[in-house]
């Protein structure tokens, strides 16, 4: 290495004991494995599992205002929940919530939650609060942190992820804005809540210091983290993708290394979410050659995971699928809306056995931190119903249907990965939208890509692109049969850093905020396009 940077001297450098981390290991082990056998008795019992969630969650919430509201008992069916309370999506729950927000107790959930998460979503620009009952915290968003080592270690027994630390990329906390003077009640987004409330044996082997895990700058964020995490044991990694790869990139400029396994020996996980990891896949095998090459201890190993501000949903649990196992005991109880029922009068959403493999659905979930039939905007497909599993296929508000296509972000970001491996480009960030009819010319769909390394051949990405959409997606073939209702997609390569700018400018950097993938109208599209000139 041509450079070997000094980790901040006002920082520990957590090189942990080996005697209490082999404690530590042990403990967690036998934490483990009851978690097994509870992963294995919700996959036996699916429905009785999601039914006892909706009596402790209606007998939890009795005696609160919407408990009253509605009549909620521990006895009331699913049915009748489900006739009795209509489903809501945010802007429909936001009165309640901002009550919340300002310290009112037994609204939603009994007492005052003193904890938010913060997200822009993915919607609109305003940001969602969402509320995080210690409830919540312990029985969901830690419990899915403790099932994923708890599946990996099953999958791979032969891993060494608990003698070094674990490096995860969060956001920042401010201040209520409602309740400045209270400083016990605070908003972030939900990996920095997460990370200020976790017990003190979990801050023992996670980096970095919550110094610099919670800092607000990001382009701060990432020097730092990068210049104090270079001398560190990282064996593991979790995160959002697109961030992931810059604070990689940055670590392996300060120490002149090629590859990151040669700063991190014993790196061996990436635990990621919040988009799909397929067009990023080539990028990371570059970083982290899948074959070996960079020296790596043990072989590199990727593990999705669905977690977000209203809970964690699903946790890949097969080493040879990307399937997500649906956590059915998280005090998260589930229904699903088919597509074709978003937007009527009377929407009726069916339970946990009313799903079929193969179909779409809107999530719907009533949760411990007071989530009520809640409409989180997320679209699923079960790909299994014993054990239940399933793929995140988009966004209730994200698609192209300009023309009828149909196209979701599942379809999006598959065709775009089978782009990138045709013409060997890798990829930072897309968006599409359309581009209207007009007198004289068809319609189509404009893409935005900004890339690491950009195609060989850029009409041949464009062409296959095309021609992934076709095979994807039927109604995509159908108008696009002999260019009569769609022409084909136009490609407009973005400089390096535009979808970096776009956030900054919003306030959106870092964290789980991204670029809408797709969209009907060309309001994103086009204030990208602005900073391209």
């Amino acid at each position: 290495m041509s450079f070997s940077p000094k980790p901040e001297a006002h920082l520990p450098n957590l090189g942990a004991p080996a005697f209490p981390r082999r404690w530590l290991a042990a403990s967690i082990k036998a934490a483990m494995q009851v978690r097994l056998g509870r992963i294995e008795a919700f996959r036996r019992n699916p429905h009785g599992t999601q039914a006892a969630q909706l009596r402790y969650l209606l007998g939890q919430a009795q005696g609160t205002e919407w408990g009253q509201r509605y009549g909620f008992r521990p006895k009331l069916s699913p049915t009748a929940f489900a006739q009795r309370v209509p489903i809501n999506p945010y802007e429909t729950l936001y009165p309640d919530l901002e009550r919340v927000l300002r310290g009112e107790p037994n609204v939603l959930w009994p007492g005052v939650v003193r904890w938010f998460s913060k997200s822009s979503g993915t919607t609109n620009a305003r940001s969602k609060f969402l509320p995080v009952t210690p409830q919540a915290l312990h029985g969901c968003h830690y419990r899915g942190g403790k099932d994923m080592l708890a599946l990996h270690s099953t999958l791979y027994p032969d891993h060494g992820i608990f003698r070094g630390q674990g490096l995860s990329l969060g956001g920042s906390l401010t201040a209520n804005p409602w309740r400045p003077q209270d400083a016990d009640l605070r908003i972030g987004d939900v990996s920095a809540v997460i990370v200020q409330n976790l017990p003190g044996w979990a801050q023992f082997i996670r980096s970095p210091p919550l110094e610099l895990a919670l800092l607000a700058d990001w382009d701060e964020k990432i020097e730092r983290l990068a210049r104090h995490t270079s001398q560190q044991n990282i064996t593991s990694l979790a995160g959002v993708p697109t961030w992931t790869v810059v604070l990689i990139r940055r670590i392996l400029e300060l120490t002149g290394a090629q590859y990151i396994r040669e700063v991190w020996p014993n790196l061996e996980l990436f635990a990621h979410g919040a988009v799909a990891f397929g067009p990023y896949r080539e990028l990371f095998h570059q970083l982290i050659p899948p074959d070996g090459a960079d020296g790596g201890r043990r072989p590199m190993r990727y593990l999705e995971i669905y977690n977000a501000s209203e809970g964690f949903f699903g946790l890949q649990d097969q080493a040879d699928s990307e399937d997500l196992l649906l956590l059915l005991d998280y005090g998260i109880y589930y229904e699903f809306l088919p597509l074709d029922q978003i937007g009527t009068a009377n929407p009726q959403a069916v339970p946990l056995e009313g799903v079929e493999v193969g179909r779409t659905y809107a999530l719907i979930i009533s949760t411990s931190a007071g989530l009520w039939r809640y409409l989180i905007g997320d679209t699923v497909r079960f790909t299994s119903t014993a054990p239940y599993r399933f793929r995140i296929s988009g966004r209730t508000k994200h698609f192209l249907n300009a023309f009828g296509e149909e196209v979701v972000v599942e379809n999006a970001e598959a065709a775009v990965a089978a782009a990138c491996a045709a013409t060997g480009a890798l990829l930072t960030d897309f968006t599409a939208a359309p581009v209207y009819l007009q007198a004289t010319t068809r319609g189509c769909h404009e893409w935005l890509v900004e890339f690491t390394h950009p195609p060989a051949d850029a009409a041949r990405f464009t062409q296959t692109l095309d021609q992934a959409l076709r095979q994807l997606n039927s109604d995509y073939d159908a108008k696009r049969q002999h260019d009569l209702a769609l022409s084909a997609p136009r490609l407009t390569v973005a400089p390096p850093g535009t979808f970096a700018r776009w956030l900054r400018a919003r306030g959106k950097l870092g964290g789980q905020h991204k670029v809408p993938r797709l969209a009907n109208d060309r309001t994103v599209l086009d204030e990208l396009k602005a900073l391209c000139a």
